[in-house]
C-alpha cells in the first residue's frame, strides 16, 4: 500500500493544476473580450463619416485636416494645416486603437485641442468609422497625388 498516499498525492496535484489552468483560461477569454474593439464595417463607417464632413474631407484639408493617410500618420504633421499646439505635442501616431481613444473624447484625448466635437461614445461606431477610413485610405481618391 505505499503508493495509495502517492496516488492521493498526484490526483490531488493533477485536479489543483487542472483548476488553476481552467481559472487562467477564463480569465484569459474574459480579458480578451473586454479589450477587443468590435470589427468595424466600412459601410457603416461611411454613414457615420457624414457627420465629419462639416469640418474634413479625405482628400483635401477643410476647417480639420484631411483624412487620407490619416492611418500610420503623426498627428498634427499635416503640411499647410494649422494645428493647436496640444495636437503638435501628443506624440500620437494614429493607428485604429488611438484613433479610438480620441474619436471617444477628443477633448480628454488630447486637452486643448482645437477639435471641439464630443465624440463618439458608441464603441461600434467608432469601429465602424475607423474600418471606412482604414478602406478609404486605399481608395483612388486617396492615392491621388497631391
Amino acid at each position: 500500500m505505499p503508493d495509495f498516499p502517492h496516488c492521493l498525492l498526484t490526483g490531488a496535484v493533477a485536479r489543483a493544476l487542472a483548476a488553476v489552468a481552467l481559472a487562467l483560461a477564463a480569465g484569459a477569454v474574459a480579458a480578451a473580450s473586454n479589450d477587443a474593439a468590435p470589427r468595424g464595417d466600412p459601410k457603416a463607417g461611411q454613414e457615420i463619416y457624414i457627420r465629419c464632413i462639416a469640418c474634413h474631407a479625405l482628400a483635401q484639408n477643410r476647417t480639420g485636416p484631411r483624412h487620407c493617410g490619416l492611418l500610420g500618420r503623426r498627428a498634427g504633421s499635416v503640411k499647410g494645416y494649422a494645428y493647436s499646439n496640444a495636437m503638435q505635442r501628443s506624440r500620437i501616431v494614429w493607428s485604429a486603437e488611438t484613433l479610438d481613444r480620441f474619436l471617444e473624447d477628443p477633448l480628454k484625448a488630447v486637452p486643448g485641442t482645437s477639435m471641439g466635437y464630443a465624440g463618439i461614445p458608441d464603441q461600434k461606431e467608432r469601429a465602424d468609422l475607423i474600418a471606412y477610413l482604414e478602406r478609404a485610405n486605399v481608395s483612388s481618391e486617396c492615392r491621388k497625388p497631391r
